[in-house]
């Protein structure tokens, strides 16, 4: 916990912090959970979701926060799919009691450097106008991509994760186009919510770890969770 801070702004963090899966506080660090709440803080504010884009190194950061939903993930990363951008990290934090906020950074890029100002701002309006259904994210991705090709080298597998405590689904396929637009369109179809988020690119692979909750924002049996893994890897294999 964040030493240094008034009594009133650490008891304001402890209750905002038991929204968040129990791993929350013991692995995330203090300046990250400040961040978050002040996120929150802007959200409740303004009633409408945080979405901005910044320089940050020879990278760009995109910070955002949202009521948690399935679709978002679809919408978020179909717009960096469609503006050509490399997703080099994600970190992602998303409650599992209510208000079920949900809190994201990537660092993207666009050949290799950090994207202009004028692009960063069409990239958070674009977002904006996809999660209020005014930016049709399939169309645009339709005229690069053919979506319905499948991805190539696709293994899921799920697990109950014993230290926190939360259905897992790993998914780890060949780089290519498209590739997280696809997967996180694939989580939305089975009407899943991702709460944490790992992510690892290695020659020429990547392997991404979703942290989950099911349908009504419930925990996955693992029979249930077995058959998911099964379909998420049906669906991305274009089958």
């Amino acid at each position: 916990m964040a030493s240094g801070l008034k009594s009133s702004t650490l008891e304001l963090l402890k209750r905002f912090n038991r929204a968040f899966p129990q791993f929350y506080e013991q692995f995330v660090s203090s300046e990250i959970q400040l961040q978050n709440l002040r996120l929150a803080y802007r959200l409740y504010k303004t009633k409408r979701a945080v979405i901005e884009l910044k320089p940050e190194g020879s990278k760009s950061a995109l910070h955002f926060a949202y009521r948690n939903q399935s679709f978002l993930l679809s919408d978020i990363f179909g717009v960096l799919a469609a503006y050509g951008l490399t997703i080099h990290s994600l970190s992602l934090y998303g409650q599992i009691r209510p208000p079920m906020l949900v809190f994201i950074k990537l660092l993207v890029s666009r050949g290799s450097k950090a994207l202009t100002e004028k692009t960063a701002d069409n990239v958070c309006r674009a977002i904006r106008e996809a999660l209020g259904g005014r930016f049709e994210v399939e169309e645009m991705l339709a005229v690069e991509f053919n979506l319905d090709v499948g991805l190539e080298q696709v293994q899921t597998e799920f697990y109950v994760d014993p230290v926190f405590h939360l259905p897992a689904l790993v998914i780890e396929a060949d780089n290519q186009p498209g590739l997280f637009y696809k997967v996180m369109y694939a989580i939305w179809q089975e009407d899943l919510l991702v709460v944490n988020a790992n992510l690892l690119v290695w020659r020429g692979r990547t392997r991404l770890i979703l942290y989950l909750l099911g349908p009504n924002e419930s925990l996955i049996p693992e029979y249930l969770g077995h058959k998911i893994a099964e379909g998420v890897r049906q669906r991305l294999l274009g089958k």
